[in-house]
């Protein structure tokens, strides 16, 4: 049902005379408010307001956050995005008084509980990376991409090699790999896919040379798929004297299973609030730690944390790129991570990616009978299902899926991404989902390739706001401005 209540205005809720609280009278005889204020603050006249009693704007608040979906309310099968169930002792523990009430500029001597989380917190990101070398300052997965290849041009620059100009990136990496490589100085090179979604190794050879720096890999891919040529691509890559950099995006279908840098990487990030816990999505705050090799590790940028005898500091590395975010980085979000690492432990870590792994798989079992899968028998993590043969057959597109899928209770996948999968549906099902709900889910995407086209092109029908105008637009033919035009 339409909450109809949320869809009014507090202006239009305004009645005259209404208050939610009655401030007391002024201490002295004749004083008024304005008065007390300086000349230059004052306006002609008090600016307007609503005015309303505390149950109206109480009821106005709470009823606007029903309209909208969280983790918490429904189910979020984002693909790449990861949006699952994060635990809330972990945002109890992370509010905890030493945490919160910790100003960045004490002294480390004045902190050395702090200090010990993040030193443990790096030792152990970087023994489930297999990479020594960790910073906890970038602040979120593309700040991370942006930070390793800055770290990578430094290295390159102190070994004389400037020619190495060029980052390649895979067709179906996410578009912050060609943005980051842009941002720290370098040229781009595409890496098509063959026929089975993996690194097309013939694409490969051809465009590695001395001018490449960074081969910018993410495995498994954002096709779900684990590569299984990854041997040779980083041999390959090593060989031309370039380093591989992981997009560490997928990290919770490999943990404790395989190490990124055991099969080739030298510099990843990691997602803290995708792969271990904290918040996701709204702009922020985030957290995109790096690791890298160790002889990575002196361009990192700092402070880092290092332990003396049982002492904690913080120190720069001896060639640092400098600060990329101030202090320690988001450190709310590291705690976060920091304790769900520490509740799960090294099996439960391993238990985390092959829930994962099983429910994609047991979803896409399920799916796959639904709309096409044109990549892989099996996945990892996630799946990229086609809406191009509902398009062609019923004129119903994957963003009509995606809209008509809010009327069943579900967010929407992803769609459109990876661009090398015409009409892509994205699914990720993550480890925190039930075999009910991901059965009820099968079934919804069902029964709207069973609807007539009419109602799902409309949909949704049980929200307040249906589709914006930028997506019915979308259907009409889209008119380009040529030079012809001036």
């Amino acid at each position: 049902m339409r909450n109809q209540q949320a869809t009014k205005l507090l202006f239009e809720m305004s009645r005259s005379g209404r208050r939610a609280h009655h401030l007391p009278p002024l201490p002295a005889e004749g004083e008024t408010a304005a008065s007390l204020l300086p000349a230059d603050q004052l306006a002609d006249a008090p600016p307007p307001l609503p005015e309303l009693a505390e149950g109206d704007v109480v009821r106005h608040f709470v009823n606007l956050s029903t309209l909208n979906m969280s983790v918490d309310t429904h189910f979020y099968p984002l693909g790449s995005c990861t949006m699952k169930y994060n635990p809330k002792r972990n945002e109890r523990m992370a509010s905890l008084p030493g945490l919160v009430d910790v100003h960045p500029l004490q002294s480390d001597r004045s902190v050395p509980g702090v200090l010990q989380m993040l030193y443990e917190l790096q030792q152990m990101i970087g023994e489930i990376a297999g990479l020594p070398g960790v910073s906890l300052q970038p602040a979120a997965g593309a700040h991370g991409e942006l930070t390793a290849l800055l770290v990578a041009a430094a290295y390159y620059r102190d070994r004389g090699e400037d020619q190495r100009r060029y980052v390649l990136t895979a067709d179906s990496a996410h578009g912050t790999n060609p943005a980051s490589a842009q941002m720290a100085g370098f040229s781009t090179r595409t890496v098509k896919s063959n026929a089975q979604g993996l690194v097309d190794l013939d694409d490969l050879k051809s465009k590695l040379d001395d001018k490449t720096a960074v081969f910018m890999l993410t495995n498994p891919n954002t096709l779900g798929l684990f590569d299984s040529q990854i041997k040779e691509i980083t041999d390959l890559v090593h060989e031309a004297g370039a380093l591989i950099y992981l997009d560490g995006a997928n990290m919770n279908a490999i943990l404790g299973i395989t190490r990124p840098g055991d099969f080739g990487a030298d510099l990843m990030h990691f997602n803290p609030h995708k792969t271990f816990s904290g918040p996701h999505g709204g702009g922020g705050p985030g957290a995109g730690p790096i690791c890298v090799r160790d002889f990575l590790a002196d361009y990192l940028p700092g402070p880092v944390v290092e332990k003396v005898g049982e002492e904690f500091r913080t120190v720069d590395p001896a060639k640092t790129i400098g600060r990329v975010r101030s202090f320690f980085g988001n450190v709310g979000v590291l705690a976060r991570a920091y304790i769900y690492i520490r509740t799960y432990g090294k099996e439960g870590l391993r238990r985390v990616s092959e829930d994962a792994v099983l429910g994609a798989n047991y979803l896409l079992s399920k799916v796959r009978h639904i709309l096409d899968v044109p990549h892989g028998d099996r996945c990892m993590h996630e799946f990229v299902a086609s809406a191009k043969k509902l398009k062609k057959e019923k004129h119903l597109s994957a963003m009509d899926l995606a809209k008509r899928l809010l009327d069943f209770g579900f967010h929407a996948p992803t769609v459109y991404f990876p661009l090398v999968v015409e009409e892509a549906v994205m699914v990720e099902p993550t480890e925190t989902e039930s075999k009910e709900t991901l059965d009820a889910f099968a079934e919804a995407l069902f029964r709207i390739t069973e609807e007539s086209g009419d109602v799902v092109e409309h949909a949704p029908h049980s929200t307040n706001i249906s589709r914006p105008d930028d997506v019915i637009a979308a259907r009409k033919p889209i008119l380009r401005w040529t030079e012809k035009d001036k």
